[in-house]
């Protein structure tokens, strides 16, 4: 087949994921509500949803005996997700008006995009918890790479993670209604999403092989950046009605499941790590996202939020990060 036929499976298969994976996180935006949950908490509940797509790649992968792609696909998700959802947010709020905010007019003079701070200390902080254990588990020379024990200690990681965003972040719950369709229409969403996550992992196969590069490359440069896209597409909506604080901690949150329990199914079946630079040159870069994010909500201004310096340092650090892939750890240039 076509390369250009590869690249339109690709994107068809990660939209697919991605519809999968809206439709389980409505029922699951429900119980957030119903629980009582804040949106800075809620963010670890929707993030369930949101990191699906790439629980199911690393399913798929590790299944068709190709983990590099999980892998790749992971580290480059991670890497570009902060920095692309708040520069989505940015812009997408610079608009006049926005919903449930009475300081916007505020808000736009100052170039700021207001966070709820319990974004940092609920999510962001914790987050770079699970990154400084998942380094500890995979990159030292001793046990380098993923074993069986490491899935299981990251899935315990994760669950005190979910905890602790539950039990800090409590509201008065609310009543909600449940359909019967919402239901099936979830269930739905998982056996697509499954079905998107095959043929992501088939086609980025494809495409490598192609383009003559290594899968972990493929999975950080292909599979990472179109799998942005519908998180990206969601940002903006979610931005522009309001919901900025939802809008912006459900990437962490979803990363949060990503690095422990989208580990699992590239631990169970073992995964040796050939190219040892790049998955420690990438760590580096996906912990300084969280740290960052970090920074900025809570100690960067009077306000917390990101104003318009910090989001350019975020696109910045993500640009920083290719070009030390290309320059120096694949030598390209």
């Amino acid at each position: 087949m076509s390369t250009w036929i590869w690249a339109a499976v690709l994107l068809a298969a990660v939209f697919a994921a991605a519809w999968g994976s809206d439709h389980l996180a409505e029922p699951l935006r429900k119980l957030r509500k119903q629980w009582g949950l804040s949106a800075a908490a809620g963010g670890s509940l929707i993030g369930i949803a949101t990191a699906s797509p790439e629980v199911g790649v690393n399913v798929t992968s590790a299944v068709r005996g190709v983990t590099d792609i999980g892998l790749g696909a992971m580290l480059g998700s991670t890497a570009i997700g902060i920095p692309a959802l708040v520069s989505v947010g940015y812009i997408a709020t610079r608009k006049r008006d926005i919903p449930d905010d009475p300081g916007h007019q505020q808000h736009l003079r100052e170039h700021l995009l207001r966070v709820d701070p319990k974004a940092a200390t609920v999510q962001a902080l914790p987050y770079l918890g699970i990154l400084a254990l998942a380094a500890l588990l995979i990159l030292p020379a001793p046990w380098q790479g993923l074993q069986p024990i490491d899935g299981g200690v990251l899935l315990a990681a994760y669950a005190a993670y979910a905890a602790q965003a539950f039990f800090r972040g409590r509201e008065k719950p609310e009543q909600v209604e449940w359909s019967r369709k919402g239901i099936w229409m979830a269930v739905a969403g998982v056996g697509v999403l499954a079905l998107g996550a095959y043929f992501t992992v088939i086609s980025t196969q494809n495409l490598v092989q192609a383009f003559g590069i290594s899968p972990i490359i493929g999975g950080l440069f292909i599979t990472a950046p179109v799998a942005a896209l519908p998180e990206i597409f969601a940002s903006w909506k979610v931005s522009r009605s309001g919901q900025i604080t939802p809008a912006l901690t459900n990437i962490i949150g979803d990363h949060a499941m990503t690095m422990t329990v989208g580990f699992l199914p590239l631990a169970l079946v073992g995964t040796q790590i050939d190219n040892f630079r790049l998955v420690w040159v990438s760590f580096v870069f996906v912990a300084l996202m969280p740290a960052l994010y970090a920074a900025f909500v809570r100690w960067g201004g009077s306000e917390p939020g990101f104003r318009r310096w910090q989001v350019l340092t975020l696109v910045g650090a993500y640009a920083t990060y290719v070009a030390v892939v290309v320059v120096w750890v694949l030598e390209l240039v």
